[in-house]
């Protein structure tokens, strides 16, 4: 599995328009193959500028089934068009990480 994490500065500004940006980009993503989840959430606790000032983030957590899922969905018209607005409505460009990841829920949890 491939997860996904993600985040962008929400700027009061644009705010309603980046979280509605967001939630449509998660349930486009949610119908493409290979979409195992795509969740998009406000932080609840600011994060801290290095000028002290605080922001909010828009977080993005992504489960996909392989690298070419990923790569299927990154090429898209879409998702690149998705990203370009986000990147034009906030301070700074989106930050993302991709993992590959195994589930040991049943290893943990028994």
């Amino acid at each position: 599995m491939i997860l996904i994490t993600g985040h962008v500065i929400l700027t009061p500004e644009h705010r309603e328009r980046m979280i509605a940006l967001g939630a449509e980009h998660s349930a486009r993503s949610r119908s493409e193959p290979g979409c195992l989840a795509h969740n998009c959430h406000i932080d609840v606790v600011p994060r801290q500028a290095r000028d002290g000032s605080a922001y909010e983030c828009l977080t993005f957590v992504e489960e996909w089934e392989s690298v070419d899922a990923v790569r299927a969905h990154f090429a898209l018209p879409a998702a690149r068009a998705f990203v370009a607005e986000m990147r034009a409505l906030s301070p700074a460009p989106p930050a993302i990480r991709i993992y590959a990841a195994e589930d040991i829920t049943a290893t943990l949890m028994g």
